[in-house]
């Protein structure tokens, strides 16, 4: 499924007459590394990938290339389903032989999980190796939705704005995903877990998320940033992903 990110990439970028090296200045990335992953020599990391599509306006289907056959109402589920799985309204089979798959660069693995078509949930399987981060560059990231997890194996430790939490087996959470947060696996083992991004934010909604980050530090409820670059990492006040 890796070789379709890259071209699909690309399409989107040339259908909204983005240049290569405007979308890189996006992502925080330089142009020579967006032009390989377009050319499917390298993939992004999951900070790096949420800014993409969310500059490109595309979803993890168009990314991932999910095809699943259309049927009828009155058509039968028994037997085979056929390679892709079944899609008709209000319901989804996906085979677990066609979960799409994307590997990044920073050691992440998402399973893509069935879902519907309206783009206001995104399931995911999400593996973390040993040593694995959500950012390849260690930047705190920020994106449109709600995000709610629940960790099966392993253990994760969460930066989530100005706190850090240590999470293990049998863990749940959610927060809202506008607020800069950072995965990393820091243990000898594989963490895995099922998330589950429920419905996107309006600007509006960050604008009043990254207003109550502010008046925290100001009220002396986070301790302040050590610097400019500080603050602008842990705000993520560039484009959805800072620190580069």
């Amino acid at each position: 499924m890796e070789e379709r990110i890259g071209p699909a990439l690309r399409q989107a970028r040339k259908a909204r007459g983005i240049t290569l090296r405007a979308l890189a200045a996006d992502a925080g990335v330089s142009a020579s590394l967006l032009s390989q992953v377009e050319n499917g020599k390298s993939q992004p990391s999951v900070s790096t990938l949420y800014v993409l599509v969310s500059r490109l306006g595309i979803s993890l289907d168009d990314l991932l290339g999910l095809d699943v056959r259309e049927t009828t109402a009155e058509e039968p589920l028994s037997g085979a389903a056929g390679p892709a799985g079944v899609s008709r309204p209000g319901f989804t089979l996906q085979r677990a032989a066609d979960s799409p798959v994307l590997n990044m660069d920073s050691g992440v693995r998402w399973e893509r999980l069935a879902s519907f078509d309206d783009g206001m949930v995104e399931a995911l399987l999400v593996t973390y190796p040993p040593g694995a981060s959500s950012s390849a560059e260690g930047a705190l990231m920020r994106h449109g939705g709600f995000e709610f997890a629940y960790l099966m194996e392993g253990s994760l430790t969460l930066t989530l704005e100005f706190d850090r939490y240590e999470l293990g087996a049998g863990d749940s959470f959610c927060f809202d995903s506008t607020r800069p947060h950072l995965y990393v696996n820091d243990s000898r083992a594989t963490a895995r877990g099922l998330w589950y991004v429920i419905g996107p934010n309006s600007a509006e909604h960050t604008r009043e998320r990254l207003t109550d980050v502010v008046s925290r530090v100001v009220a002396g409820k986070a301790p302040s940033p050590l610097d400019a670059g500080d603050a602008i990492r842990r705000l993520g006040v560039k484009g959805l992903v800072s620190g580069g």
